[in-house]
């Protein structure tokens, strides 16, 4: 019976500041947790956005902080800290190009979070996406995990992807409307009229 209770408080003993720290790990996930969600939650619906947009934002910082936990705690339990290293700088190398080079369909959801944080980009604004000379305009239904819902003026729909929504120039709420999808034109118009009238000059 000695035995038996020793065993135990031994383990405890031996283990204390792996308990410990696994503890301060999980009370702060939970902390994060009970910060970030409300805010997600405020976020969609300060911009009108729909549920699903809220459950889509709530599974995947829940996904992206659960992992992010469970390496700290193997780290703290005795894994290899040179393997961990190892393994943990290409994951996070392989996560950093996933998450934001702009040609990594993960990037949308970086920037899912960017918009859905950002308050011009809420459900209604009328916006105005700038491609050097090209430009796309529309109204913002929906703001998905991958993409953005676009309406133009003709009730076309319009699917944006998220990571090039935040890398292009953006007018928001334009005081002119232009065709839903066209090119800016009007810059080389003018140019052309500026240089014309000065070669009638000369």
């Amino acid at each position: 019976m000695t035995d038996w209770i020793a065993s135990p408080l031994e383990w405890l003993q031996n283990y204390q500041l792996n308990l410990l720290f696994s503890a301060v790990v999980v009370v702060v996930y939970f902390i994060i947790r009970r910060i970030v969600l409300p805010k997600l939650e405020a976020y969609v619906e300060r911009d009108n956005l729909n549920q699903q947009t809220f459950r889509s934002a709530l599974f995947t910082f829940s996904l992206l902080s659960a992992v992010v936990a469970l390496g700290i705690l193997l780290l703290i339990w005795g894994i290899n800290i040179r393997e961990l290293l190892a393994v943990s700088t290409g994951i996070m190398a392989l996560t950093g190009v996933a998450l934001f080079a702009t040609w990594s369909i993960l990037s949308n959801v970086t920037a899912f979070f960017i918009l859905l944080s950002h308050q011009s980009y809420r459900r209604g604004n009328y916006i105005r996406v700038i491609d050097v000379d090209n430009y796309i305009e529309g109204y913002i239904s929906e703001i998905n995990m991958f993409n953005t819902i676009l309406i133009t003026e003709d009730r076309e729909t319009v699917v944006y992807p998220n990571n090039l929504l935040t890398a292009r120039a953006t007018i928001i709420n334009p005081r002119d409307r232009k065709r839903p999808i066209g090119k800016i034109e009007d810059f080389r118009k003018t140019e052309t009229s500026v240089d014309g009238g000065l070669n009638d000059k000369d």
